[in-house]
């Protein structure tokens, strides 16, 4: 895999993604394969909105591979405080590092931001429209538990908003694998993006409640409503909390169905869940590290 740039999870291919995950595969059975690789590397990170798992482990990733890492810290500590654009914050940054990861509020920043430098950017979430490098680590985590063929998955909360369900969605396009979107019916996919699934011949069924698929689920993939995301407060009041699962409902699941969520959770998924056997969220969350390390030693 050789993209000078990874803004969404479109531009993967079936090939591509085997091809980071077989790496991070590797990486996890045996860190050592690749320590000290990437000696010299810097890697900037910019973060223009909060982050606690996707900067950490790019951080460590990074790390791991024998390079370092540039942070620009808070917005408030920066000089985009003072109204400085987000294409001289990057045409700076890319003199001091050799990649940059950038989250950032705005759909489209991502893309915006490679069309001014000539390092690789990675995409780490912008705004509302895509997160491919979480897409890559949430589809190691169903290869792992419950395999990528012949494979029926929920996800269920804010698809409207969601940059990971509209990452995920995409990147399962290319293997055989039946989607069923569960939401409120103000959360729907966006149109752009069911369209793109069905023109990618997509399996896609739309639901307004779990009880009629939950037992034919291998995968259930939570997410949570985003209040920051809502333009109207009233209107996420109106979804807040309406969509939960705990260990009573699953009791309808398969035995070994995998429950999944790109976190944080709020309150959609019950603290009685994390004693089941479905709960695979923490080890959704550590398999940043491999994955972001493969897709690195790729990139770089």
């Amino acid at each position: 895999m050789r993209h000078d740039h990874l803004i969404s999870a479109k531009q993967l291919s079936r090939g591509d993604i085997e091809t980071v995950l077989d790496r991070a595969a590797e990486i996890a059975a045996d860190p050592g394969t690749v320590a000290g690789r990437h000696a010299d590397t810097l890697l900037g990170l910019l973060f223009f909105e909060p982050s606690t798992r996707t900067k950490m482990s790019f951080d460590a990733a990074m790390k791991r591979l024998g390079g370092d890492t540039v942070d620009m810290g808070s917005v408030d500590s920066s000089s985009v405080k003072k109204g400085e654009s987000l294409a001289d914050t990057v045409r700076v940054i890319e003199g001091y590092t050799d990649a940059i990861v950038l989250r950032h509020p705005s759909e489209g920043s991502a893309k915006l931001a490679s069309e001014f430098v000539d390092v690789p950017i990675v995409n780490a979430g912008d705004g509302a429209g895509q997160h491919p490098t979480q897409t890559l680590l949430d589809m190691y985590t169903i290869r792992e538990n419950a395999g990528l063929d012949d494979l029926t998955i929920g996800i269920m909360g804010d698809l409207k908003y969601g940059r990971t369900v509209h990452s995920l969605a995409h990147a399962l396009t290319n293997f055989d694998v039946r989607q069923h979107f569960i939401s409120p019916e103000s959360l729907r996919l966006p149109r752009g993006v069911r369209y793109d699934l069905h023109e990618a011949g997509a399996q896609v069924r739309e639901h307004t409640g779990i009880d009629d698929v939950l037992d034919s689920l291998d995968v259930l993939y939570v997410t949570r409503i985003q209040r920051e995301r809502f333009p109207d407060e009233n209107e996420y009041r109106q979804v807040a909390g309406e969509y939960r699962i705990d260990a009573d409902l699953l009791g309808a699941a398969k035995d070994d169905l995998t429950v999944m969520h790109p976190l944080p959770r709020v309150d959609e998924i019950a603290p009685d869940v994390d004693e089941t056997t479905h709960a695979t969220y923490f080890e959704q969350a550590h398999n940043g590290i491999p994955v972001r390390m493969a897709l690195l030693n790729e990139m770089l």
